[in-house]
């Protein structure tokens, strides 16, 4: 919204034209995020113990983790809220792409925080049942999904393109929807899978975030997309705004769920992020590389799907607990060293990500 009244001001004043630069609009949605998430951290933390709103502890799982019981959940609410004044404020909501990320995080927030809600205020511990849950995952992948196939300008936009191969891409036609529906709903529980220690991940959110902020300045930039041979996506540098804004809000939100955490995100914040990194791959045309960015957010899912799937055809477990931070965890890793370790493979993850695009 400020944008708009930028450009209305710089007709007076030419010094508001600084404005229009999304490397300056990125920064200020993330210090307007990370300001908010700072400011009300602690209002939102008093008020969420006073509504009583706290994590219920699987006691099947690490006894370490006993001692959470009670935590503050449904603290993604904040982050959320952040992301998006944050996003409002700076960015142009005359975007296809910006509209279509917001529509993912408010949409995706929605059901976490349902499904938190029944789980911890109604006391069912099954929260939203499974099938209702992928099922409004579903509609809202499935709206963005045709939004974006529909407004497509150019082939480019629903190819996809494969790292260190140039002058390899695969037109993907009508299966844009698929890959998009796979990428948003798979994305979504994968982050969620992953938010079980304090500061897992949101710190892997924030860098393949703000990774993927880099790669929409480049892809919306025709010169600088040219030079990479990589696919030139007009509008998509507006992204830069939300990536921004979602890095600063989740740094935010780290300083309150770092070990030991004062407060959980819940399932409100982690569908929500989980379904945004997922569209934002998408609209870039990055999905491969940010594969392999997200790498932790991988082995998690990974870890459930073998783990379920061993256990029903042999009636054998691979890893001692799944999700794979609780492997480590019943192995004798101290929760902070798994969180720890986990952060560097990300940045190591996040880091080979970006070097794929200079080596094409």
């Amino acid at each position: 919204m400020l944008v708009w009244l930028a450009e209305f001001l710089q007709n007076y004043f030419s010094a508001f034209g600084v404005f229009k630069y999304l490397t300056l609009r990125g920064i200020l949605g993330a210090l307007t995020a990370l300001g908010i998430s700072m400011v009300l951290g602690p209002w939102v933390i008093k008020k969420l113990n006073h509504l009583q709103i706290g994590q219920s502890i699987r006691d099947d799982g690490p006894e370490s983790h006993l001692s959470k019981s009670g935590t503050p959940t449904m603290g993604g609410t904040l982050i959320l809220f952040a992301i998006v004044i944050s996003t409002l404020l700076w960015g142009d909501l005359s975007n296809r792409f910006v509209l279509a990320v917001l529509f993912v995080t408010v949409t995706f927030g929605l059901i976490g925080w349902v499904d938190d809600y029944r789980k911890v205020i109604e006391k069912n511990s099954k929260g939203l049942p499974a099938k209702w849950k992928y099922f409004w995952q579903s509609i809202s992948a499935v709206v963005v999904a045709y939004a974006l196939f529909v407004t497509r300008e150019t082939p480019a936009d629903t190819t996809l393109y494969f790292p260190f191969l140039k002058n390899v891409a695969l037109p993907l036609g009508i299966g844009y929807i698929v890959l998009t529906y796979f990428m948003v709903v798979g994305f979504s529980n994968a982050v969620n899978l992953t938010d079980g220690l304090d500061g897992l991940a949101i710190m892997p959110t924030v860098m393949v975030g703000s990774a993927l902020g880099i790669i929409a300045y480049l892809v919306g930039h025709v010169k600088f997309a040219s030079y990479l041979h990589i696919a030139y996506i007009a509008g998509a540098g507006e992204l830069v705004v939300y990536c921004g804004a979602l890095a600063g809000a989740g740094l935010g939100f780290l300083w309150f769920n770092t070990y030991p955490a004062q407060v959980f995100m819940g399932d409100v914040g982690a569908l929500a992020l989980g379904a945004a990194l997922g569209v934002m791959a998408v609209i870039v045309r990055h999905e491969i590389v940010f594969f392999i960015m997200s790498g932790i957010f991988v082995m998690e899912t990974v870890s459930v799907i073998l783990q379920v799937a061993s256990f029903k055809l042999t009636g054998r477990r691979i890893f001692r607990m799944a999700p794979l931070h609780h492997h480590f965890e019943l192995k004798g890793w101290p929760e902070p060293r798994v969180i720890v370790r986990f952060w560097i493979i990300t940045v190591i993850l996040v880091l080979a990500g970006l070097a794929t695009l200079k080596l094409r």
